[in-house]
């Protein structure tokens, strides 16, 4: 079965996949998902707030390692409840996605699901204390808002339009939007040869902005459909496979493990942006804010069970072993309030 997971050429493999993945979901509370552009509609575009944003990987708070009321809170649940609950994917291979040799239960593997571990493990001593919820990608911001969790690791994007309705911490990992499209296809990259594709991305998401943006500019070719938006990214390589859709545009990190996932695609091009993936929480959460920072000034010190070890496990054989390119920057903390 790892095997498969590893190399999803055809459809039948990847039906049988999504099968194990909708029974063990039963494991996990259901978020309902909405309308699709549910995140988009938060996000109101040209916003004054958005034209005044600089460098939004910057804007968050100084570590700290004090207890806050968040803190105090999520520490004083009791019982079974006393859970770090946490957002996540349980469909990005090497992120966070159910190893089904891992037993019925199917655990939860993945880089971000370590970081979720680590940050567990410092709030409440315990690395297994965590919830997980199983959300996609256009319901992440909701989730925060809603109070459904505490906080959401789920490869998302740090960009002026999201920390209007959420807070984040400092980068955790480097990537940038790419083009997959079967081996065989004419496209090059994200360039010309998208011209009269059709391009799958998922609702809500950072690519999806992007291709709208570069429409209205230009930049992208008029002719160009971009209507075609999933709910979660992995839908799309189902789309690609199933020949409904031309080309996927998302995250080259996901992008990488989704190649890794079906051989018979691949990257065209290199990244046309440059983004950062940071932990989402609440916009008032400033203790849980400072404390995750300071989790991940530790995680990344820590060369021997930290971000580094993480990168070797899960991500080196999809990005590279040399993980410099995916390294996010020295952390600047230009938030105040």
């Amino acid at each position: 079965m790892r095997d498969a997971l590893r190399g999803w050429g055809g459809v039948t493999a990847m039906a049988v996949v999504c099968a194990l993945v909708a029974l063990v979901a039963l494991c996990l509370p259901p978020l309902t998902t909405t309308a699709q552009n549910t995140t988009a509609t938060t996000h109101t575009t040209g916003t004054k707030a958005e034209e005044d944003c600089e460098a939004p990987e910057k804007q968050t708070l100084s570590p700290s390692s004090a207890d806050g009321d968040t803190i105090r809170a999520i520490k004083n649940r009791t019982g079974e409840k006393r859970k770090l609950v946490v957002g996540v994917d349980q469909n990005s291979y090497r992120w966070g996605y159910r190893n089904p040799n891992s037993g019925k239960t199917a655990e939860l593997e993945g880089f971000d699901i370590d970081l979720v571990h680590h940050i567990a493990k410092d709030i409440l001593g315990d690395p297994d204390a965590v919830q997980f919820k199983a959300i996609p990608t256009d319901q992440r911001i909701p989730a925060i808002q809603d109070g459904r969790v505490d906080m959401v690791v789920r490869t998302m994007t740090i960009n002026c339009a999201r920390i209007a309705d959420v807070a984040f911490s400092a980068p955790y990992f480097k990537t940038g939007q790419q083009v997959l499209a079967p081996k065989s296809s004419p496209v090059t990259g994200y360039d010309d040869t998208l011209a009269d594709r059709r391009i799958c991305t998922a609702a809500g998401s950072t690519a999806f902005a992007a291709l709208e943006a570069d429409q209205n500019d230009g930049t992208l070719p008029a002719s160009t459909d971009i209507s075609t938006t999933v709910p979660n990214q992995l839908d799309c390589l189902v789309r690609l496979q199933l020949g409904e859709v031309d080309a996927v545009v998302t995250d080259g990190a996901l992008a990488a493990s989704q190649a890794a996932q079906d051989p018979t695609v691949q990257l065209k091009g290199d990244a046309f942006t440059a983004e950062y993936y940071g932990v989402a929480m609440k916009k008032d959460a400033d203790d849980l804010v400072r404390r995750v920072n300071q989790i991940l000034v530790d995680y990344r010190k820590d060369t021997a069970n930290g971000w580094q070890a993480s990168y070797e496990k899960w991500l080196s054989a999809t990005l590279g072993k040399d993980a410099k390119k995916s390294e996010p920057p020295a952390p600047q903390y230009l938030r105040t309030t």
